[in-house]
């Protein structure tokens, strides 16, 4: 084999991101390499007259490399709702309806283990997260053998998840309040772009230029500033073209830009977060003073809650007539993606960091996300392999 098809497999991009997060944590729990983690804290940044933007380089790639992830995503996502397996208000209501679940019932989960503990009850928004990144690295692992329509349900319901977790910090995780100028600016920046779209302007540069701008506003008002690559792939411009001489034979969306840039975020962009953001020293003596309630609601939320919150919230759409399952997926995918949807890794671990002012109980809560998540991702990858076979022939799950 060799490097060049080595790197085109489907699931090159998941072995990576998973090497990459395994050298992560090795580093930060060998004494004599915890250099490595600290070297993405050092300050970097641009200097152009009187302004200036400082950031550590984690900071940098979680905030503004991943917004390009999370372009990326969104494109692909855009592109199966205007032409694809979200086209329908019913298909793309069921990831959403899904992600509302996996976030409920984690935190509700969460909170009969902490609830009637001062020190630990602020810890409820910990597993309501889904790291994206990981997740669809996971799926990646089986390449084609998962069907389309899975891998778009997944990313959907990871993207909702992400923006929902990220309304959870604004809203009762405040580090610094919202700059409400930069964000009425943000605000008025988006609807320009959807203006530039209604307006037919079809010009990429113009977009990129703009979100670019969007991200800065965004940045500066204290929300998440990857939520600006959402937003900007959200009104990008895209084409639908109709081949045949009559009527509708093939029908695309021009993704030019979303083949560009995946192989940077699936080869520089992930692998890079995964670096960053992944070195846990594994220290068993954080566990001394006890407090099994915070382990235990972010294990139960994280590989209980998940699931059956995703699952349950989509029996309850489809059956009530909100949503229906999209074209190849079936009940035993929605079972097996709620099982994936329990890797809540990095947006998890930045709650927890936010949640407690012990600092035991923060470690206790962070290697508690990263053993929930490694489960998780073993658990999840076992179940779609078994759900999807060795060649994606169906295996029927009938709910009544």
């Amino acid at each position: 084999m060799t490097v060049k098809t080595a790197i085109q497999h489907p699931a090159a991009g998941g072995i990576l991101l998973l090497v990459s997060a395994s050298f992560a944590v090795l580093m930060a729990t060998v004494p004599s390499m915890q250099w490595f983690d600290r070297m993405w804290d050092m300050e970097a940044g641009l200097d152009i007259g009187g302004w200036s933007l400082q950031m550590s380089i984690r900071h940098w790639i979680n905030d503004a490399l991943m917004a390009v992830f999370f372009f990326a995503a969104g494109l692909e996502i855009k592109r199966e709702m205007v032409a694809g397996e979200l086209s329908s208000v019913r298909k793309s209501a069921l990831p959403v309806m899904a992600a509302i679940g996996g976030m409920l019932l984690p935190a509700c989960i969460y909170a009969l283990f902490n609830g009637g503990s001062p020190e630990t009850s602020g810890g409820w928004g910990i597993p309501m997260a889904t790291d994206i990144a990981f997740a669809v690295g996971v799926l990646s692992l089986l390449g084609d053998r998962v069907p389309a329509g899975v891998k778009i349900f997944l990313m959907t319901l990871a993207v909702v998840d992400d923006i929902g977790a990220i309304i959870v910090l604004a809203l009762f995780y405040p580090v610094h309040p919202v700059e409400w100028g930069y964000m009425l600016a943000a605000v008025a920046l988006a609807l320009v772009l959807v203006v530039l779209n209604v307006r037919n302007v079809r010009r990429k540069p113009v977009y990129i230029i703009l979100g670019t701008v969007l991200w800065y506003l965004i940045y500066m008002s204290g929300i998440h500033a990857t939520v600006s690559g959402v937003v900007l792939a959200m009104v990008m411009p895209s084409r639908i073209r109709v081949k045949g001489a009559e009527g509708t034979v093939e029908t695309k969306v021009d993704c030019s830009l979303e083949e560009r840039i995946k192989p940077l975020v699936t080869f520089l962009i992930v692998p890079l977060f995964a670096l960053a953001n992944a070195g846990v020293a594994f220290n068993p003596e954080v566990f001394s003073n006890g407090l099994p309630g915070v382990s235990l609601g972010i294990a139960a939320g994280l590989l209980i809650g998940k699931p059956a919150g995703i699952f349950l919230f989509s029996l309850l759409s489809v059956k009530g007539r909100l949503a229906a399952l999209p074209s190849g997926v079936e009940w035993k995918h929605i079972a097996a993606v709620g099982v994936i949807g329990g890797i809540g890794f990095t947006m998890s671990i930045f709650i927890n960091s936010l949640s407690f002012t012990d600092p035991a109980v923060t470690d206790i809560g962070k290697i508690s996300v990263l053993i929930t998540s490694v489960i998780a991702m073993a658990a999840g990858l076992a179940a779609m392999a078994a759900v999807c076979g060795k060649d994606n022939k169906p295996i029927k799950i009938k709910v009544q």
